[in-house]
């Protein structure tokens, strides 16, 4: 059991600190509890009865009243025996992936300090990777989950979209939302996803097919962290080289979704790596994103003209501002082909490997100009599972350099349990090569 501590020494993790135990147990049974035992934080985006929701930013927690109801996610975890020790500091209004909070502090990412944590569900991952907490609950629209796991060097599940209950939790964009969870080890993880997640068993392990993409690998910019090669290796030797498929994401993507060809010839010729399919789905997907979060947000930033942060001030203005001349039904309908064509690829028990993010966390403070390649790129990565609304896991293998490296599995909408039966299958023989190939 993680937890206490002195609240200086929190990384500046938490937003408020209190304890809210499991309800009192019906029976002495209660040590049968599959969370019992454990302690989590709480992005300051779920609902907590009684208490003030503040969604990142001191405006919207003065101009909104406290919470009539909790959560049902946070309600399920306390009824599955944890004790929550507070709710975490997040980026304003969910916008940014970088973590960064100019009114609350950025909290100190514990595995490589000087760097951002990720975000928008900072706090989050850093009470878990700071050993303050057991788990975390975060949430995920653009890779809100994903990004500050990758980051801080711990476990982060966006669960397949829909089947978790985003009741009595701010929206972003109803359309991507998610709620995950943080965890330090696979077991956590598993014990949470198992309460959160109550889906039919599935016993496969082994997949039929792993596709690892070598476009998706070239975003990286620098092949220096052999994470493709570390994929790879570990793929032949657990499920046999006969399960592998390298063919290029972005052909096949281009090839089988033909309602993004109107769209591509303007991602075409980047700068520095890119996917260019990918991209295009990216597009989508913040075009479909801004339409929402406008439809969500737009009366309280105009009637109340909230402080924000350098860079989300923009984002979210620009959101705001956005005209309605968007071709949103040709978006939704690249949306409902490219969900179809990536089932069609994945089957039931496929795999798709890639790299979480496209390499190590930005220093804390960056400006905003250095950030756009590598923001585009990281997007290009984390929308294929935000636009199919397929579950993604991702995996911390270690750091090299003082750094962090992830990887990113995904699988078919639904198969979270499958997803996370591969992850475990799969883990040890990861870290292996990882120290195979970083030791030469």
């Amino acid at each position: 059991m993680a937890g206490g501590g002195d609240p200086a020494e929190d990384y500046g993790a938490f937003m408020e600190r209190f304890v809210l135990p499991p309800p009192p147990p019906p029976s002495p049974s209660s040590q049968q509890l599959p969370l019992h035992g454990l302690t989590f934080a709480i992005k300051d985006i779920f609902d907590i009865a009684g208490r003030v929701t503040g969604f990142g930013n001191p405006d919207w927690a003065r101009t909104h009243a406290p919470a009539a109801a909790t959560s049902p996610v946070v309600l399920a975890v306390l009824a599955a025996g944890a004790t929550s020790l507070g709710t975490t500091i997040m980026d304003e209004m969910a916008y940014s992936i970088y973590g960064e909070n100019s009114h609350y502090g950025t909290p100190t990412n514990p595995c490589a300090p000087g760097r951002v944590p990720g975000g928008s569900s900072s706090g989050s991952a850093v009470a878990v990777a700071a050993n303050l907490v057991d788990f975390s609950l975060g949430t995920d629209t653009g890779g809100s989950v994903r990004v500050p796991a990758a980051y801080c060097g711990i476990f982060g599940l966006r669960p397949s979209h829909g089947l978790v209950s985003a009741q009595n939790v701010i929206p972003m964009a109803q359309m991507f939302d998610t709620v995950g969870w943080f965890a330090r080890d696979l077991s956590t993880l598993s014990r949470v996803t198992k309460v959160l997640l109550p889906l039919p068993d599935d016993t496969v392990k082994h997949p039929t097919q792993v596709t690892i993409p070598m476009d998706c690998f070239q975003i990286l910019g620098s092949p220096d962290d052999h994470t493709y090669q570390i994929v790879n290796a570990s793929v032949a030797k657990k499920f046999g080289s006969h399960a592998i498929d390298n063919a290029n994401l972005g052909d096949f993507v281009s090839d089988n979704v033909p309602s993004i060809g109107k769209f591509i010839a303007d991602f075409s010729e980047s700068e520095l790596p890119s996917v260019p399919a990918l991209s295009v789905i990216s597009h989508v997907m913040f075009s479909l994103l801004r339409s929402q979060f406008k439809a969500n947000h737009a009366e309280w930033v105009n009637s109340v003209k909230p402080n924000l942060g350098p860079g989300l001030r923009e984002n979210i203005h620009g959101a705001v501002a956005s005209g309605d001349d968007e071709p949103l039904e040709e978006f939704l309908a690249v949306r409902a082909e490219f969900k179809s064509v990536l089932a069609a690829l994945l089957k039931d028990h496929g795999i798709l490997a890639i790299p979480t993010v496209p390499g190590p966390p930005p220093m804390v403070g960056m400006q905003a100009a250095p950030l756009d390649n590598y923001q585009a790129r990281a997007f290009s990565l984390l929308d294929i599972a935000v636009v199919s609304g397929f579950c993604q896991v991702s995996i911390p293998l270690g750091t090299r350099n003082g750094l962090p490296v992830s990887v990113s599995l995904v699988a078919r909408h639904g198969a979270d349990h499958f997803l996370l039966n591969v992850v475990e299958e799969l883990y040890q023989t990861l870290i292996d090569e990882a120290a195979k190939a970083w030791a030469s």
